[in-house]
């Protein structure tokens, strides 16, 4: 029976969370349903996403968490390939509300359980209610059989950090101390938390995201770390670029930082889009109390970062801009040894998010590595 464990840390019982390049099990969706969030009552996005999903197939296995209405669609769009599993949900961020999973010596996993609050909750947060999305965590663990760590006074996106799983862990000011998040907790205080819970024994700090209005500035769209003692970061020469300062600035950061092991960081070099995505189609987007409103031109958070490594493969977005073609060569040479795999993704970009943003891995056990 799964366990959920209120009065021990990870970093206590040995656990700690492995990087996104180590194998992984399975990966986890959420089916996109919203109409105040998706533009023309979320079909384009479901479309996109069966194709991420289909895309990492070819990888990893995908579970998509759909709710009762949208049950029998998505297994009619998905087909065979996909598992579907009905549980209720408010969006589809699985990044964000599913479990942080850890791994022991002993080849045991345990999941971690965040507190979600849309982004905020009530200062700055996306959408109300978010109760069902904040309970996806716990009911993931419980489908994969797997004890968990509940920290439910403790906000936190799995898309807000990356870690290399040697001890460090990559993250940004502008997120985790935005006053929607812990702002009872000290910088120090939410450092050692994130220590405590990921195994991990350094924190390195950015400064900015490139979306404040969304994600407070998830680490995601700015830099990954892609294999021990070396990230990846966005970068543009283009000083027009509305992304430009932030790049920037985190690329040269990343330059003179040194990881837990006291190694300097070899830096990659991801390009932007050329021209930044502006949303298109908002007027069919819903007005609802509780969300925030779209607007035609708004600038989307459009970042060929936002990927996803899984097992031999890369899943990269792709938005039909002059650059596609330069970020996939780019991360096809960070990543010699995997299959780099583009998806269109503009409608995922639309809803303010993407490919890592909308998937959460389960990584294999230490000992069948």
């Amino acid at each position: 029976m799964t366990r959920k464990i209120t009065d021990r840390t990870p970093k206590e019982d040995g656990f700690f969370m492995p990087a996104e390049f180590t194998p992984q099990d399975h990966i986890y969706m959420i089916w996109p349903k919203r109409k105040d969030n998706w533009r023309d009552g979320a079909k384009p996005a479901q479309k996109a996403y069966r194709d991420v999903a289909l895309a990492i197939c070819e990888f990893t296995p995908v579970t998509m968490l759909a709710d009762y209405e949208c049950y029998e669609e998505a297994k009619k769009m998905l087909g065979e390939t996909v598992r579907v599993v009905e549980m209720t949900s408010d969006d589809a961020w699985c990044r964000d509300c599913g479990p942080s999973v850890l791994v022991n010596h002993q080849g045991q996993r345990r999941g971690c359980d965040w507190r979600f609050n849309a982004w905020g909750g009530m200062v700055d947060g996306l959408y109300s209610p978010w109760e069902a999305d904040d309970a996806i965590a716990g009911k993931i663990c419980e489908l994969e059989g797997m004890d968990y760590y509940s920290l439910k006074d403790f906000v936190l996106e799995g898309g807000s950090f990356h870690v290399d799983g040697r001890g460090s862990v990559l993250t940004t000011e502008m997120c985790l101390l935005s006053k929607g998040r812990n702002p009872g907790l000290s910088k120090e205080e939410i450092e050692k938390t994130l220590l405590d819970y990921l195994g991990a024994s350094k924190v390195l700090w950015l400064k900015d995201g490139i979306d404040p209005e969304e994600t407070n500035g998830h680490v995601d769209d700015v830099a990954c770390f892609v294999r021990p003692h070396e990230v990846a970061c966005i970068y543009t020469e283009d000083e027009e670029h509305p992304f430009y300062s932030v790049a920037k600035e985190n690329y040269e950061t990343l330059c003179h930082m040194k990881d837990s092991d006291g190694e300097i960081l070899k830096v990659h070099k991801v390009c932007l889009p050329k021209h930044p995505v502006l949303l298109e189609g908002a007027e069919t987007i819903e007005e609802v109390e509780g969300t925030i409103p779209r607007k035609n031109g708004d600038i989307c958070i459009a970042s060929y970062l936002n990927f996803l490594i899984t097992n031999e493969g890369v899943i990269v977005p792709q938005y039909g801009d002059e650059h596609d073609a330069m970020a996939l060569e780019q991360i096809q040479g960070i990543f010699p040894e995997k299959k780099v795999v583009g998806v269109f993704t503009r409608e995922i970009v639309y809803g303010g998010g993407n490919i890592h943003c909308i998937t959460q891995q389960i990584p294999s056990p230490l000992k069948s590595r």
